[in-house]
């Protein structure tokens, strides 16, 4: 049987590669990246030109038809179009440019624009782009025709919806062009819906009415009254526009883009850079929802779930503005002389918070809409992880407290098992000093060697491998919970206490400056804050009480790892250092516990020395 410090070596070497891969390789590619778009921004400015805008403002393709290109929605009948908004104006030019219904909820603000009857304009009042007080608010939706900004995370983003006509259809239908007209007055405010309409002046009379509750679910019942003479067949839709490649986390652990789910297809998550090379992916389901994701942000479609759809991810391309929808086809519906039809699609747009996409996926059962946060592939263990840290903060007020008492809590779920492991660990220990002499004396027959240290730890009643579980248990552990403090929102600005005002951002501070008493500011790669510092301490401590490797590579990587660790992890959100550092010092304090019922101790201060004197470490006794 492999020596037990092979396969902790393994894994410790596995998370270096993830963790390196993420440091040294991810985080250097996303900076890249922001440095592009700035460069190209500050370009601009120095040549006068206003920031780049969509080139056609306000005609995204229609799902179902035959040429899907910009601009190319039915006709709007004679007066009925309105005017398109004069390139480079500034976001709130845009809005001014055009009629509009205002939107007042307790956590939005905007409008939907009565040219083309969009959802175009949306404010989240509850969140601010970074933790001072007087930052901006988070800007969701912004109109085709505003500036795409990268640098302050901006674009043209928006919700549409209407008919394209069946085939062999002429009907005239409402586009993106069209100026409808508000039935009385009022804003959208989740106790007073709104109604628009138009008529084609063909005997169809649209009419659309918006409903809004107080979280982020628009309701949008679009009718059709028909007075005209012969029957009318339409297809109802709804699709998601965005213009712009916008500015992504860059993290593999993370989906930012298109999303959605199809039935039995199940989740679909295609990023921009994949769509683009596929242009388009289309999928036919009943029960389906469909969106564009961001990190802490969402807007989905939510037809009608009895329905059976037309689904698609898009990419487009005019100029130099890239552009990406998500659209759906409901089945064609007809409209008899004299009758009328209405259909019923949602618009989720805003925050994803866990408890109100649960709430949302239960109330009008969306399949799986709780994916709309990317729980990823360990959801069974990152869902249950934030619930039950959810609730500790509810207890608390404070999430870093919930941190520490859910690492409490896993500690005693698995404290029989760790100390098992602990005890093996400490009994390995124990017998080093013959272990080193049975590796000496059969240093040239490694199979009796081996026989040799099976037949000590048979002897003694050791299971060398029972010391991996104490970090195969922690390995998925520290996972689920950094993805929960990278993904949800709740974790977005949560102060712990004194300078760690965010846990899903890393320490500010940094050793390279004592803490911030010197006035200068540090290079990101260099903030080895506190917090990082202490983790590499306690990581180092629990280090020196496992047995010493015997190997000399070994012995140089484990003597090390602590630095490197502090170094890698210190970029990582200060949550995950605080439970990492938690988690080392729990487990020092039962390893130590253990080993002291075994008799056995720890020479800190010569492994210390050790460390920094080149002398071997000796064995405890």
């Amino acid at each position: 049987m492999a020596d037990n410090r092979n396969y902790i070596l393994a894994i410790v070497l596995s998370i270096l590669v993830l963790v390196g891969w993420q440091y040294f390789v991810g985080m250097p590619q996303v900076e890249r990246q922001r440095e592009a778009q700035r460069q190209q921004q500050l370009q601009q400015q120095a040549a006068g030109q206003a920031p780049s805008v969509t080139p056609v403002p306000g005609t995204p393709p229609v799902p179902g038809q035959t040429t899907p290109t910009p601009g190319s929605a039915a006709p709007v009948a004679p007066g009925a179009a309105a005017p398109v908004p004069a390139q480079g104006l500034s976001r709130e030019a845009v809005l001014a440019a055009t009629p509009r219904i205002g939107i007042e909820t307790p956590r939005l603000k905007g409008s939907i624009n009565l040219a083309g009857g969009r959802v175009d304009d949306l404010i989240l009042t509850t969140y601010r782009e970074t933790i001072e007080r007087n930052s901006p608010n988070v800007v969701l939706f912004a109109p085709a025709g505003s500036p795409i900004d990268p640098v302050q995370h901006r674009h043209p983003f928006y919700a549409e919806f209407g008919f394209v006509p069946g085939a062999g259809q002429t009907a005239a239908v409402p586009n993106a062009q069209t100026v409808w007209t508000q039935q009385g007055s009022g804003t959208l405010t989740p106790t007073t819906p709104v109604t628009i309409t138009w008529d084609n002046g063909q005997g169809l009379t649209f009419r659309r009415t918006f409903a809004i509750d107080d979280s982020y679910m628009i309701t949008v019942k679009d009718g059709v009254a028909n007075a005209g003479a012969g029957p009318v067949t339409l297809h109802p839709f709804g699709l998601i526009s965005r213009h712009g490649l916008p500015q992504t986390s860059g993290y593999y652990i993370l989906h930012e883009g298109l999303i959605g789910v199809f039935a039995d297809k199940g989740l679909h998550e295609v990023g921009y850079s994949a769509i683009e090379t596929a242009r388009t992916q289309s999928f036919k389901a009943r029960g389906a929802w469909l969106g564009i994701t961001d990190k802490y942000w969402a807007a989905a479609l939510i037809p009608d779930q009895t329905q059976e759809t037309d689904s698609s991810f898009k990419f487009f391309q005019s100029g130099t503005t890239k552009s990406f929808q998500t659209d759906f086809l409901s089945p064609p519906v007809t409209i008899a002389p004299g009758a009328s039809s209405e259909t019923t699609t949602r618009l989720f747009a805003g925050a994803k918070e866990v408890r109100v996409v649960d709430g949302y996926s239960a109330a009008l059962n969306i399949d799986r809409f709780d994916r709309l946060i990317d729980w990823g592939w360990f959801y069974f263990i990152t869902k249950p992880l934030f619930v039950v840290m959810d609730w500790f903060f509810v207890q608390t007020g404070n999430f870093g407290i919930a941190i520490l008492l859910v690492t409490l809590l896993i500690k005693a779920l698995f404290f029989p098992l760790a100390n098992k492991s602990y005890a093996s660990i400490t009994m390995m220990k124990k017998v080093q000093p013959e272990m080193m002499a049975l590796r000496d004396r059969y240093a040239d027959d490694k199979m009796k060697q081996q026989q040799e240290l099976m037949a000590l730890y048979k002897r003694e009643k050791i299971n060398p491998l029972a010391g991996c579980w104490p970090i195969l248990i922690q390995i998925p552990v520290f996972f689920a919970l950094y993805k929960v403090l990278f993904i949800t929102i709740e974790m977005r600005h949560a102060p712990f206490f004194g300078w760690v005002q965010d846990l899903s951002a890393p320490d500010p501070t940094s050793i390279f400056n004592l803490f911030g008493l010197l006035p200068f500011a540090v290079p990101a790669f260099l903030l080895i804050g506190v917090w990082p510092i202490i983790m590499g301490i306690t990581m180092w401590v629990q280090m020196q009480m496992n047995p010493a490797p015997t190997d000399p590579i070994q012995a140089a990587f484990f003597k090390w790892m602590p630095i490197l660790f502090t170094f890698m992890l210190a970029s990582f959100p200060a949550g995950l250092v605080i439970y990492w550092a938690w988690n080392n010092l729990l487990s020092v304090l039962q390893q130590g516990l253990i080993m002291r019922k075994y008799g056995v101790k720890i020479e800190l201060w010569d492994n210390m020395r050790s460390m920094f004197g080149g002398g071997p470490a000796k064995p405890a006794a």
